[in-house]
């Protein structure tokens, strides 16, 4: 039997759960013939490596740095991946096309589904990066009203101001100083690095709404364990990255994987194991 392979790329990639949540798909799904690797992969290797993929292969996930820098080596992308200018995701068709998308949109919606919340009046964003025009995106299909960026420079905010035009959210910026002022929206996105948001920990408010924290490594943050122990419903970038790949698995394979326990239960276990 011939084997079909996918992969996760990024620099650095040691740390991508990727491996493991696919891995839990495919034995989910009994797909015996697939398997699904991790490569270390910059901007400089990347056009090399695409061009060198033969008809074995089914698709890519990209993380950091490579979500933008793919999309001019592919033959189209969705209209979900254009909107941020940024392809996590990339099926290669069986009459050679390569085609991007963007799952970590859906995946946030859907993770937030999952918790039971479907449509928030207003919402807060902690941090600018990349992934904060994600969570902009995804607040476009569930918030009904205005959405504020606490961010760190003019720059930052002027960033996030554009993204709210082109996404057609409501976008206002505050200053980093006052991000303890965003624990009390209804839901709370924190798009920072590990660490970022630690200040904020003692500030939650006694009956705090929804978190989701996209970190993973460590968890939970000082933030998460405090907005938890206060009784807010709380998500982490677990949930993220098991939706996320179920929809890669979708894409890839054709096939949709059951029930998410198995996905979570092995990434659950892989960060247990670093530990």
């Amino acid at each position: 039997m011939s084997r079909i392979r996918a992969a996760v790329l990024g620099s650095p990639i040691e740390h991508s759960l990727s491996p493991v949540l696919h891995r839990a798909a495919y034995r989910e799904l009994g797909l015996d013939a697939w398997n699904y690797d991790r490569f270390e992969i910059d901007e400089a290797a990347l056009p090399a490596f695409v061009a060198g993929l033969g008809p074995e292969w089914a698709g890519l996930s990209l993380t950091m740095p490579l979500k933008r820098a793919v999309i001019p080596l592919l033959d189209g992308i969705s209209d979900t991946a254009a909107s941020v200018e940024a392809v996590n995701t990339v099926v290669l068709t069986e009459d050679g096309r390569r085609l991007g998308d963007n799952t970590d949109i859906p995946g946030i919606v859907a993770a937030l589904h999952e918790r039971g919340v479907d449509e928030v009046p207003a919402a807060a964003v902690l941090g600018a990066g990349a992934t904060a025009s994600s969570a902009l995106a995804a607040l476009a299909r569930i918030c009904t009203g205005e959405v504020t960026a606490y961010v760190r420079s003019r720059a930052r905010a002027d960033e996030m101001l554009r993204w709210g035009e082109r996404l057609g959210v409501d976008v206002r910026t505050a200053d980093w100083s006052d991000a303890a002022q965003a624990l009390g929206a209804p839901l709370v996105i924190a798009t920072t690095p590990a660490g970022a948001t630690d200040e904020l920990a003692t500030a939650v408010p006694a009956a705090p709404g929804t978190l989701f924290d996209v970190l993973y490594d460590p968890w939970p943050t000082a933030l998460a364990a405090s907005w938890s122990g206060r009784g807010g419903t709380l998500l982490g970038g677990l949930d993220l990255l098991v939706h996320q790949a179920v929809l890669q698995v979708e894409q890839m394979t054709g096939r949709t994987p059951g029930p998410l326990a198995a996905m979570r239960a092995a990434g659950e276990a892989a960060l247990r194991a670093r530990h």
